[in-house]
């Protein structure tokens, strides 16, 4: 009898132990709670085929200053970061030794045109001399010689007037475009020569975007194709181009294609900057698309998740090209299925979802008025 107590006791622990339950009890359900998604549907939808890169812009019109004039710097009125209009003061010039000079010119032409005044009416009397038979025509010929050797010193000390003049113009030395002071060379007391540097100018209204490609893609893209222009510092931001010219020759050192594409600047872009672009090459009509987020990488490849029956089953798909946060899949979904698209990443085959509710159909959750 004291054997089978023992027994008995032995039996009870142990299904204690299991975890037994008496008869009736009920139990709760096994495994992890279901994760909230929602999805998306595939869409067929026409696609551009693209050849995209990173390239960097530079301004076609990108002026270095030089001084026209020799002498020293007396005003600096613009410096670097300035916003200049073509034609704008941007220095002056020590112009004392062309004024000195205008005025020395000034006088000569004077005087010559005085000699050139007497000349002309000895040479008169002359002639009328020699109608009278008074001279011989040799004397009246040397006083119209010497008349036209004073007309030509004349246009000489005018033509000699009118260099100084320009000179003294180019003292003041002006913007030849429209644009922005990149550089200031010089600064107030500083001597220059001529075609010494004084400002570096830069020009935005029109820029010049180079785009590297890698060989393989000389093929594809040719002049005339229009380009997308994504600007890195304005997400969101698209400008248009065209392909300008594609460079014959491969970069030495990077290997790359250099692909030309001009570009009208509405302002907001910066020359030395980066811009990301993608040229159109072709265009596929039908291409099944759905969301970025929705393809996924798993140990079988590229995998989107169809729901059916309340859970999440895996699908292996080929994906193919990305545009506006769309992916094309090539291979191994059809049109107008539903894939899971926010909650992707936290998915398994066979893993239990729950749909999320649209904002429209959620319920009311603000407190009821009291009465």
């Amino acid at each position: 009898m004291r054997l089978a107590t023992r027994v008995s006791l032995i039996l009870a622990f142990g299904l204690a132990g299991c975890g037994g339950k008496p008869d009736g009890a009920t139990t709760k359900p096994s495994g992890p709670p279901a994760t909230l998604i929602s999805i998306a549907k595939a869409q067929s939808i026409a696609l551009d085929v693209t050849e995209d890169t990173l390239g960097t812009l530079e301004a076609l019109i990108d002026p270095k200053i030089g001084a026209e004039v020799a002498g020293r710097v007396t005003a600096v009125s613009a410096h670097a970061g300035d916003r200049v209009k073509k034609g704008q003061r941007l220095a002056e010039l020590d112009a004392s030794d062309f004024q000195i000079q205008s005025r020395s010119d000034s006088a000569e032409i004077a005087r010559l045109e005085a000699l050139v005044a007497q000349a002309d009416r000895f040479a008169e009397r002359q002639q009328s001399l020699v109608a009278k038979g008074f001279i011989s025509q040799n004397g009246a010929d040397d006083s119209i010689a010497q008349r036209n050797a004073l007309r030509a010193q004349l246009a000489t000390a005018e033509a000699r007037s009118g260099a100084t003049r320009n000179n003294l113009g180019r003292t003041t030395v002006v913007a030849p475009v429209d644009g922005i002071v990149e550089t200031q060379i010089v600064s107030p007391g500083d001597y220059v020569k001529v075609g010494d540097p004084l400002f570096r100018l830069v020009s935005n209204r029109v820029l010049r975007a180079h785009l590297p490609f890698p060989e393989a893609a000389a093929a594809r893209i040719r002049a005339g194709q229009p380009v997308r222009l994504e600007l890195p510092h304005l997400p969101g931001k698209f400008l248009r181009g065209t392909v300008e010219d594609v460079k014959p020759t491969v970069n030495e050192a990077s290997r790359a294609l250099d692909v030309l594409v001009r570009i009208d600047n509405d302002g907001s872009l910066l020359s030395g900057g980066t811009v990301n672009a993608s040229i159109v090459t072709g265009r596929k009509p039908a291409a099944v698309v759905v969301p970025e987020q929705s393809v996924v990488l798993r140990p079988v490849g590229k995998v989107v998740y169809v729901v059916k029956d309340g859970k999440a089953s895996q699908r292996i798909v080929e994906a193919g090209l990305k545009q506006d946060g769309r992916i094309e899949i090539v291979k191994g979904l059809a049109d107008g299925e539903s894939v899971v698209e926010d909650g992707a990443g936290f998915l398994t085959d066979g893993a239990a979802v729950a749909i999320k509710a649209s904002p429209a159909h959620q319920p009311d959750a603000r407190p009821a008025a009291k009465p």
